[in-house]
């Protein structure tokens, strides 16, 4: 049986997946005095290390699934690709935010384009749908340029082809075995920019100030935050996310990416139904975080401040920094530390391995200029890409 709103600290939560963007809810959660329970495969993951329990099953055991509603009033998720129909059947005993309807539209790139398109009237790419050589034979010819992603289980730039003619397209879809794709054309582009969104249990909603992103080889690698947009830009992306937050009738954190085009127009790119990499700022420099803002979403109580106080930028660490060569080493933690405004975070994962995500590195200043200038310090620090 549901219980009311709101979940009062005290109150045992779920979480769906065990990464670190489920240890730093947890963390979170234990500071506002909830006990969280972790739903991941496989021994000690970073979220389990700071839960109070974890029930190491598949996230469609049944067996799993019911343990965890049976032990929680309520479960949230901080993976895009946990199964909807998990989520549904949680559902079916305990409150599920976001909901496995919303979690779905996200989990399939043609279903997320449509619905952020003619559901939220949000505008996106030219596209199209790739699932047979006779959909290839009818691209328009006007879409190259394009891009072929996989339309599902893709991230981090992982199932995604670069093609510029109709002959590229084949090769390409041949080479990502011919599983359902989207096409979508390549646009020119001034900036990438994010909005992390809370959705409240009675449909209030928060938007943090617009995060500006570059990425290394598809992997986030650098967010400043606020953006380096104008003000007209920063709002029409904080609009554009609460229209399609409202449309999913979604409860919980959302991220909303989008591509500032040359023109100054925005277009929506994808959406990830959890906090985000790019949202990690939040936790330093402003008042709230998008993970409180998750705990509050799931629980029923307000929402809470998403001013920004310090300006910051982030530098995204992978598991590279942690080898010269192949040869393993330790990066200077104390010489980063040493810089003043600098806040560590690593994800307690117990091997480093190249391109993984191991933690991250929040970089304060009273202006942009000043955190963007720590930040060049950290990167020369860790043999990371100066930031811009």
């Amino acid at each position: 049986m549901q219980k009311k709103f709101p979940l009062n600290p005290g109150e045992a939560l779920g979480m769906m997946g065990g990464g670190q963007l489920g240890r730093m809810f947890a963390i979170e959660a234990a500071y506002m005095g909830y006990h969280v329970t972790v739903l991941e495969p496989g021994e000690l993951p970073p979220a389990a290390e700071v839960s109070l329990h974890h029930i190491a099953r598949p996230y469609l055991s049944e067996e799993g699934l019911d343990a965890l509603a049976a032990d929680t009033a309520a479960v949230s998720t901080e993976f895009e690709n946990v199964p909807a129909q998990a989520l549904d059947r949680l559902a079916q005993n305990v409150f599920v935010a976001p909901p496995g309807s919303a979690v779905a539209v996200a989990q399939d790139r043609n279903s997320e384009k449509h619905f952020i398109e003619s559901v939220a009237h949000v505008p996106v790419a030219p596209h199209c749908r790739i699932s047979a050589q006779s959909d290839i034979e009818a691209v328009e010819d006007s879409l190259f340029p394009a891009i072929l992603k996989t339309a599902r289980l893709g991230y981090d730039g992982k199932g995604q082809v670069l093609v510029d003619s109709r002959q590229d397209l084949t090769r390409a879809f041949e080479s990502l075995h011919k599983v359902g794709c989207i096409l979508e054309k390549r646009l020119k582009l001034f900036k990438e920019v994010s909005v992390i969104v809370a959705r409240s249990v009675n449909g209030q909603t928060a938007t943090f100030p617009v995060c500006e992103n570059k990425h290394r080889n598809g992997i986030l690698a650098v967010t400043v935050m606020p953006a380096r947009v104008s003000e007209a830009i920063s709002m029409q992306a904080r609009r554009y996310a609460t229209q399609i937050v409202d449309a999913l009738h979604y409860v919980g954190v959302l991220c909303v990416e989008f591509f500032v085009l040359e023109d100054g127009s925005l277009v929506a790119n994808e959406m990830a139904p959890r906090p985000h990499n790019s949202g990690h700022a939040t936790i330093d420099a402003c008042w709230s975080n998008q993970f409180e803002q998750q705990l509050r979403c799931m629980t029923g109580q307000p929402l809470a401040d998403t001013t920004q106080h310090s300006p910051a930028v982030m530098l995204n660490l992978l598991g590279d920094i942690w080898f010269d060569g192949d040869k393993p080493k330790q990066p200077q933690w104390s010489a980063v530390l040493a810089i003043p405004g600098v806040k560590l975070h690593l994800y307690g994962k117990a091997q480093a391995r190249h391109a993984r995500k191991m933690g991250h590195v929040t970089c304060l200043g009273h202006t942009i200029e000043e955190a963007l200038d720590r930040a060049k310090k950290v990167a020369k620090i860790l043999n990371l890409p100066e930031p811009q």
